[in-house]
């Protein structure tokens, strides 16, 4: 199949992107890598009026480290952060995620923006924004604005983006010294969509317990969500395979709306989950204690 007939648009600056779908609100997409969307078009499981592409807009492809957070410019290919030497040392869990992002094909066109915006729920980069006390910023008409992670996030493929917002930045937060991060994934064949995972980060205290854990979960929910419960049951506990054992459990405990699919039905992504949710505090641990 081939998509309908669409306008099509090519912005040469952000504030063009913003203005261009502001003139068919709700009917506009922004095309960057393109590599759903334009799947979704020949299907015609998607239609739009009017392709805004945005794929060449300057100063948007940036990897800036910095102390307490990591900023990565909305067109930074997924590639980029698989590969980044530095990235892997600030945020391991990141580029745990991105190099499992589908094939090296599809990593080297698809961005970090793109994928937070589709907001899949089997998709890894939204549960390791939400583990990492993450941020997206958004331009509009009426400027910029900032919106946590925990808040952009709202249902089946659905954020808190307007429909004529540009998503510029994405911003990841350092947990400092005594910290590790980390992503594990289950699917069903190798860089296939995840039927279930987790991404994880700890900090430890002066005496080694921990004082600060985050747990995001991928295709355990509608949309990528936190185990709120498990993360205040690990505070003050040590870090160690009985721990990791223990939170696991309680992480995939209280899921009440697990999807169900041909690929995998809710008892074995609740099953999956708690292994992930292990394997991935396991790893944090180890980075933590220097492993």
């Amino acid at each position: 199949m081939k998509p309908p007939a669409f306008a099509y648009r090519r912005a040469g600056s952000v504030a063009e992107a913003v203005a261009a779908l502001s003139e068919a609100p709700g009917r506009a997409r922004l095309l960057a890598g393109g590599q759903t969307l334009v799947q979704e078009l020949a299907a015609r499981t998607t239609t739009v009026d009017t392709l805004v592409d945005i794929d060449t807009l300057p100063g948007l492809d940036h990897v800036v480290i910095e102390p307490t957070v990591v900023r990565v410019g909305a067109l930074c290919r997924i590639a980029t952060l698989e590969r980044h030497a530095e990235l892997a040392d600030a945020l391991p869990a990141l580029v745990d995620s991105a190099a499992r992002v589908a094939h090296p094909a599809i990593r080297n066109r698809g961005t970090i923006g793109g994928n937070v915006a589709h907001a899949d729920p089997a998709s890894g980069i939204p549960p390791v924004l939400l583990a990492l006390d993450g941020e997206v910023v958004l331009v509009g008409p009426a400027g910029e604005r900032t919106v946590p992670a925990t808040e952009f996030f709202t249902g089946y493929r659905q954020t808190a983006a307007a429909s004529d917002e540009i998503i510029t930045e994405v911003r990841f937060a350092r947990t400092g010294p005594r910290s590790g991060s980390a992503f594990a994934e289950i699917s069903r064949r190798a860089r296939g969509w995840g039927r279930a995972g987790a991404c994880t980060a700890v900090r430890l205290d002066g005496s080694g317990a921990i004082e600060h854990l985050r747990i995001g979960l991928l295709a355990l929910a509608p949309t990528a969500r936190r185990a709120e419960a498990a993360e205040r049951a690990g505070i003050g506990r040590r870090p160690e395979a009985a721990t990791a054992a223990e939170l696991a459990e309680l992480a995939v405990a209280d899921l009440e709306e697990i999807p169900s699919d041909r690929t995998a039905s809710a008892t074995l992504r609740r099953s999956l989950g708690r292994v992930s949710v292990r394997r991935a505090l396991t790893l944090s641990f180890a980075r933590a204690l220097g492993g």
